[in-house]
């Protein structure tokens, strides 16, 4: 190696092995990186490469996508298309990664679930509770349930002697309505906000305005599923109890 005098190397400059040191990279996987257009090349002085400080915000960029579980040819997208923004890039992704609600998942044991899916155990009960994504079996008869709200809506139903198999056909159907609504909300940022944004090349100072479309996004599709469900709701029940009361009106035919 040279000395730093013979390649006027700045302070801010990093041999490839100094670049593995700061971002806790090894140098191999930098070199990857480098070949399959992750990272830049470096600037070379006298047959030696240096790196600066975009290279170190470029692989920290990568160590924390990975950790969002992003794979190596879906980072090299993201990072071709940013234009450069690969902080705004994080931001977004990490934002987009989010849970749709601040609710925590609870671990319970089989025993535990008793109160939302029957004392008897029925395995049935539980193959379809994991199938429609109530829980995910976590081994060693246990078992997350992601929103302990629905599960308290289940043991509930219970207390008012609705089935275990009904309210899991109900909650089946619930899922499937609400995958359409989800559908449709996606679908209308896609086409509304995300399109027109890579159409126009993905501009740099756009992303902000794209993060918080996404942002305000969740909380509108859930207070219009919840504000629509509501007339729905009021228009079924006026419906069907209207049509009982009407039958009860009736007078009953007397046998001549």
């Amino acid at each position: 190696m040279y000395p730093s005098s013979v390649s006027n190397r700045t302070d801010n400059e990093l041999t490839i092995d100094e670049l593995a040191r700061e971002t806790g990279m090894t140098v191999r996987n930098i070199r990857a990186h480098q070949s399959r257009g992750l990272l830049p090349p470096p600037s070379v002085r006298a047959r030696t490469g240096y790196y600066g400080p975009e290279h170190v915000a470029r692989v920290q960029l990568i160590r924390e996508l990975q950790g969002e579980g992003f794979n190596l040819e879906s980072i090299r997208r993201l990072i071709e298309g940013s234009n450069g923004s690969t902080g705004q890039v994080l931001d977004f992704t990490r934002k987009l990664r989010e849970p749709f609600e601040d609710e925590k998942p609870e671990v319970v044991t089989v025993a535990q679930l008793a109160d939302s899916f029957g004392a008897e155990g029925n395995p049935k009960h539980l193959e379809k509770a994991i199938e429609i994504g109530l829980l995910r079996d976590l081994g060693d008869n246990t078992f997350e349930q992601p929103s302990p709200r629905l599960a308290a809506v289940g043991s509930e139903l219970r207390d008012l002697g609705i089935s275990t198999d009904t309210t899991l056909q109900t909650a089946a159907k619930l899922r499937r309505n609400a995958e359409h609504v989800a559908r449709d909300y996606v679908r209308l940022f896609l086409e509304e906000v995300w399109r027109p944004f890579e159409e126009a090349g993905r501009p740099p100072e756009q992303w902000p305005q794209v993060r918080e479309a996404l942002d305000r996004l969740r909380p509108l599709a859930a207070e219009s599923l919840a504000a629509m469900f509501g007339i729905v709701m009021n228009e079924a029940v006026d419906e069907a109890f209207g049509k009982e009361l009407d039958r009860s009106k009736k007078p009953s035919r007397k046998r001549k």
